[in-house]
């Protein structure tokens, strides 16, 4: 009698080798551990289990191979020992070099480009997401469509015996270029429809961020997985997903965040970054960071346990630079503090960053600091005044509820008078419209 077997059936996850080449003088972001170790994050983020490590240090990067045709002979026989489905490259890789590899290794290859789009890809959950992903993917495909029909090119159609045919001639190009044509029309259709598309969210956006202008914005930015969800619950309750993984959270969130002493703010969460961000995504997700870009005030969010900390920071601020937000005020937040051992490099932190603040947004550690620089922020843009004018001076009085807030009102005598919290650059309006400005004692 035969025995009932059971079978376990399940989804094997891509082995991957990782390739980096390290160039002298170039920074990378690295450990001084392990140059790969943000890599292998970013590869078990996107599924795939790390099952081994190669590095190369030269001076020059080589045009075929990318890390020269003999290390790339030893790539090759170590992937083999290695059994890997896949090779991923810490650098960004031409078509042509991705071919050579692919060819010597026997095995898929992708770059950190690639790596980034396709985890960007599996997190997006909203439609403006998967648009601006897309639209990356697309713009870095179009450059490697040519690799897919290399094959085909060869044949050279009804001339191909001659030399007009051998060329190209009228009527005899191959069916490999004309899929090209095809595949290049159809790529730059989509792009220009995704561009489109993107240019209408990123109007609708700017309006939506513009019209809070009543209101004193705080951007939260800082590298991936250095606990800005979990800030951001802690300050306001939000409800963000909280994960230990790269990208976990690709959309905006915008939250009130109640400072006490009748002092509101909204605080955006915004896609967190990471070294040498592909600028396709930079620029796709523009809409994405206008939160980021009008921003009264930046949380610089710095995970104060990581490894590369200091790399970290120099990723932000270049990423920062890039959308054009050096002159936005920021306060540095050392987060994580709960979970860092008293190390030189702790103090190399508080003393490279201005004025940090330390906090950890699991235990509350600093979070009422963390406030109250925000307030100080917030007074230095908002003046408390008082406003006299006419009883019937109606106008005035929707103006300031518009783009301030009235504190106490009282009449007196036919007069009005408010105690009220507007802008700096909304006083010489105030006075236009009748009032009688005094700063309150």
């Amino acid at each position: 009698m035969k025995q009932d077997r059971k079978i376990e059936t399940g989804v094997r996850a891509e082995q991957a080798v990782l390739v980096g080449l390290i160039q002298p003088g170039r920074d990378r972001g690295a450990t001084r551990y392990d140059p790969l170790a943000e890599l292998a994050a970013l590869t078990e983020a996107a599924g795939a289990l790390v099952v081994g490590r190669f590095t190369q240090k030269r001076a020059a990067i080589c045009p075929g191979t990318y890390i020269g045709r003999g290390k790339a002979q030893a790539l090759a026989e170590y992937v083999d020992e290695k059994e890997a489905d896949v090779v991923i490259f810490d650098n960004d890789l031409s078509p042509s070099q991705i071919r050579e590899i692919e060819k010597l290794t026997r095995r898929r290859v992708i770059d950190r480009t690639e790596l980034i789009l396709d985890i960007f890809a599996s997190r997006a959950r909203t439609n403006a997401a998967r648009l601006q992903v897309e639209l990356a993917q697309l713009e870095y495909t179009a450059p490697r469509l040519r690799g897919m029909w290399t094959h085909l090119e060869r044949i050279a159609g009804a001339g191909g015996g001659t030399t007009a045919g051998a060329v190209g001639g009228v009527g005899t190009r191959g069916p490999g270029e004309r899929q090209i044509e095809i595949d290049r029309r159809i790529v730059a259709k989509r792009v220009a429809f995704l561009r489109e598309q993107i240019a209408q969210i990123d109007r609708r956006k700017l309006r939506e961020v513009r019209s809070r202008g009543d209101f004193f914005t705080v951007g939260v930015v800082g590298y991936t997985n250095a606990g800005k969800s979990t800030l951001m619950n802690a300050l306001t309750g939000a409800g963000a997903l909280v994960a230990d993984k790269l990208f976990a959270t690709l959309d905006t969130k915008t939250r009130r965040w109640d400072l006490g002493g009748g002092q509101v703010a909204l605080l955006s969460d915004t896609v967190g970054f990471v070294r040498d961000l592909p600028h396709r995504l930079v620029a796709s997700f523009r809409a994405t960071l206008e939160e980021t870009i009008h921003s009264d005030l930046l949380l610089h969010v710095v995970d104060a346990a990581g490894h590369d900390a200091a790399g970290q920071i120099r990723a932000v601020e270049a990423i920062l630079d890039e959308l054009g937000c050096r002159d936005i005020p920021r306060i540095n937040v050392l987060n994580k503090m709960d979970a860092v051992n008293e190390s030189s490099a702790v103090h190399l932190l508080r003393v490279g960053l201005t004025d940090p603040i330390e906090t950890s947004a699991l235990t509350g550690i600093g979070l009422d600091e963390l406030r109250a620089r925000v307030i100080d922020h917030m007074r230095a843009r908002y003046v408390r005044v008082n406003i006299d004018a006419a009883q019937t001076n109606g106008r005035l009085v929707a103006y300031v509820s518009q783009h301030g807030q009235i504190l106490a009102q009282d009449y007196d005598d036919g007069r009005l008078r408010l105690q009220a919290r507007i802008p700096v650059g909304e006083v010489r309006r105030v006075e236009n419209l009748g009032g009688i400005v005094s700063p309150e004692v």
